[in-house]
């Protein structure tokens, strides 16, 4: 929960501050710029952790979810985003990518095994009603915008998907992947698009430092959340973020804040009150795997013992490549990487 809502705030940073760069910077550029730049600042432990040695021993499957998410993810949702920044306001847009949430949620009952309860449902029409909420007070906005923003959530729905059942990497390591592919193609577009490369340093600079944090670190929390929780409920947490995008867009942009945001957070908080009141219990059966995910040692999949741990890694849990032996039993769980299973 805490990693999806520093994820949510990091994310919800973006959309202030990318609106700020496209005075000076086409979409599709400054989209290459930002998963560049989360691309370059994950490469030394990506590479450190050997990501190209691992590569070589993934299957078909989880090939398929690393080229989905790069596509859908890096690509596709980044620029259509960007677009539709580029003829809405900024706190509009904010808004808008609780979109995300609906084709996570969506996509994740019909389509990834990710079943939504009673409380997860519940839970995502309230925060979609705060969404809603606050929709109303803000305001004309661009139907065009709001079209293209909601292909960009649905992509990052297909992507939420995709990367939280990737398990033959890290998180740092699958979103390194993604930044230098989605950076490189879409940068490619935008010098085609501008006829050249002519940027402003502090432009470049500025670009390259939010990909780092709104997007690197941002996504790898995410990441990171999603295997543990299921990407539908991560979603619902990271569905906080147009409340960050809005706060900031108000002090640095200077844009109106409604009165209505309150009401709006207490409807999300009610909302999380549903989330956490889900139980999920039923017998199960685990088949023997190894893979690779984020995980803490308090919980009934992961036993393992380490010669050695640090602290944090106890707190907030850590990722490297582990063997579940065939198991079966009864417990209160998620849709996370472990518990896709179907249901009678």
């Amino acid at each position: 929960m805490v990693l999806a809502l520093v994820a949510a705030a990091l994310f919800g940073a973006a959309t202030p501050l990318s609106k700020m760069l496209l005075g000076t910077i086409n979409p599709f550029m400054l989209a290459g710029l930002l998963y560049l730049g989360a691309g370059i600042s994950l490469a030394p432990k990506a590479i450190h952790g050997g990501i190209f040695r691992k590569l070589r021993t993934l299957n078909a499957k989880n090939y398929r979810y690393i080229l989905g998410s790069m596509i859908c993810g890096g690509i596709i949702g980044p620029v259509f985003l960007l677009l539709g920044l580029k003829v809405a306001k900024s706190a509009s847009v904010s808004l808008w990518l609780n979109l995300e949430l609906v084709a996570t949620t969506l996509l994740g009952h019909f389509l990834f095994k990710d079943r939504a309860t009673r409380a997860s449902a519940l839970a995502a029409i309230g925060i979609l009603a705060a969404a809603a909420l606050l929709s109303w007070e803000g305001g004309s906005t661009s139907i065009v915008g709001g079209l293209l923003v909601a292909v960009a959530c649905l992509a990052w729905g297909f992507d939420n998907h995709f990367s939280a059942l990737i398990d033959g990497l890290k998180a740092e390591e699958s979103t390194f992947l993604k930044g230098i592919a989605a950076g490189m193609v879409n940068g490619a577009i935008g010098i085609a698009v501008a006829g050249g490369i002519s940027l402003p340093l502090p432009s470049l600079a500025a670009s390259l430092a939010i990909g780092a944090f709104s997007y690197g670190l941002s996504i790898v929390l995410y990441i990171s959340a999603a295997q543990g929780l299921g990407a539908s409920r991560a979603q619902l947490f990271f569905s906080s973020s147009p409340l960050f995008g809005l706060l900031l867009a108000a002090l640095v942009l200077r844009e109106s804040l409604s009165l209505a945001q309150g009401a709006a957070l207490i409807i999300m908080v009610l909302s999380y009150a549903f989330l956490f009141s889900e139980r999920h219990e039923h017998r199960h059966i685990h088949e023997s795997v190894k893979h690779t995910h984020w995980h803490r040692h308090d919980e009934d999949h992961h036993l393992h013992q380490h010669s050695k741990i640090s602290s944090l890694a106890k707190l907030f849990g850590h990722s490297h490549e582990h063997v579940h032996e065939v198991s079966k039993h009864a417990h209160v769980h998620v849709s996370d990487i472990h518990h896709r299973h179907s249901h009678k």
